[in-house]
């Protein structure tokens, strides 16, 4: 609880004075007189009361407590002075989380309450993925003449989770067998699949679905058809979540942090639907692992981890992060046979660093960067043209790079995908 004068009434004493002196000297002048009188009752009255301390109920109530990002969530406050004094001057500002942007209405407040007397105000606000809850409200009372005003925090616990759904994408080509479980990543070996590798010669006992019968017809020999093996691939997708990477094009649009979880969502649904098993890590000053797997239990740890992860905050940390260490501890974790999609503005060379560090460790890396630079300011075209030299960079490298702009994800890919096959 603060306690402050708020100089509203600096210089009446002044004034006052001044006006008084000038009616004495000047042979009692009425008018000068009274005004020195009316100074000196309202310098009187404004020191007569405190501010007092206000006691307060708070309740508030969001429309849905569980909403899908970007949906409107309407916040009614009621306020009720639970005193047995009036608040002549009550001035309320909600607390509402940082993520939060506020779209309709207003969070701030003024009011006068009496004993028992409840006010009530509205505000909208849009939702983005995590768990937010609100701050306690800040509370300014204020006496009759606004000379002296009492500062306290009036808590009221509100809570909001937003979860996005897991949604595919485009299959988002993978670079050869890392894994011997049986999934979608085709092989040079040969075996069961649906791509022509060879034949042999027939064995007792291979099925009658994968002989040669326009052999058998023209040669009157049994041969086997053998195909390339599809094996599950390995891929954890790492998000550069520093403080660098929360880039945006424009004040509104979403940052590349935002746009990385986004990717991640999408990639790894893509990929866990396909057989692969998928691990989730964060390069950032917050740790953040989860181990590469599979199955129903799998894929709702990841939805959880990707909305409410403090590493994945839509607002910037403002932990120390250590360079060395987080990547020395990302390579420990990562499984040797592991692919990594980095998910990454790629807006320093640390960035690009890391991805070839990670890829000269045996860890095939494919680049997924969401472009958050714009036109304008010789700043701004100089750090476009500094990203594209980076990522020209680790395309010599022999690294994978989807370069994502305005398109949709998807189309992205697809035209990486096109290149890639060339």
């Amino acid at each position: 609880m603060t306690v402050r004068e708020t100089r509203r009434l600096t210089g009446v004493g002044a004034v006052t004075l001044l006006a008084a002196g000038v009616g004495v000297v000047f042979g009692r002048q009425p008018a000068l007189l009274l005004v020195g009188a009316l100074g000196i009752a309202y310098a009187a009255y404004a020191r007569a009361g405190g501010a007092p301390t206000p006691s307060l109920a708070i309740e508030r109530e969001v429309s849905d407590a569980n909403p899908e990002p970007g949906d409107e969530v309407e916040v009614t406050v009621r306020v009720t002075n639970a005193g047995d004094s009036t608040l002549p001057d009550l001035r309320l500002v909600d607390g509402v989380p940082p993520a939060l942007a506020v779209t309709d209405g207003s969070p701030r407040h003024g009011t006068a309450l009496r004993p028992g007397a409840t006010a009530r105000f509205a505000y909208a606000v849009s939702a983005v993925r995590g768990e937010h809850a609100w701050e306690p409200m800040q509370v300014v009372a204020r006496n009759a003449s606004g000379s002296e005003e009492r500062v306290v925090e009036a808590a009221c616990e509100t809570a909001l989770r937003c979860l996005p759904e897991l949604t595919p994408t485009a299959d988002l080509p993978l670079r050869g067998l890392t894994a011997r479980y049986a999934g979608q990543l085709s092989t040079d070996v040969a075996g069961a699949g649906l791509q022509f590798h060879s034949t042999r010669d027939y064995r007792r006992g291979d099925p009658r679905n994968r002989i040669d019968w326009n052999r058998r017809a023209r040669t009157g020999e049994l041969a086997t058809l053998e195909f390339h093996e599809e094996r599950a691939a390995t891929v954890v997708l790492v998000i550069d979540a520093r403080e660098e990477a929360y880039l945006a094009p424009a004040a509104d649009a979403a940052n590349a942090v935002e746009r990385s979880v986004g990717a991640a969502n999408r990639i790894f649904t893509a990929l866990l639907g396909g057989g692969d098993r998928v691990g989730i890590a964060a390069l950032g000053p917050t740790e953040c692992w989860l181990p590469p797997g599979a199955g129903n239990e799998h894929r709702a740890r990841a939805r959880r981890l990707l909305a409410t992860h403090p590493a994945l905050s839509p607002t910037p940390p403002d932990g120390a992060f250590f360079p060395s260490i987080r990547l020395r501890r990302l390579r420990r974790r990562l499984p040797s046979d592991a692919q990594v999609l980095f998910l990454s503005p790629v807006a320093d060379d640390y960035a690009a660093s890391a991805a070839r560090r990670l890829d000269a460790h045996g860890h095939r890396v494919t680049v997924v960067t969401p472009d958050p630079t714009a036109g304008g300011a010789p700043g701004r075209r100089l750090a476009r043209i500094e990203r594209r030299n980076r990522l020209s960079e680790l395309r010599r490298a022999g690294i994978r790079v989807v370069d994502w702009g305005d398109a949709p994800l998807a189309i992205e890919i697809d035209r990486a995908a096109r290149r890639w096959s060339r």
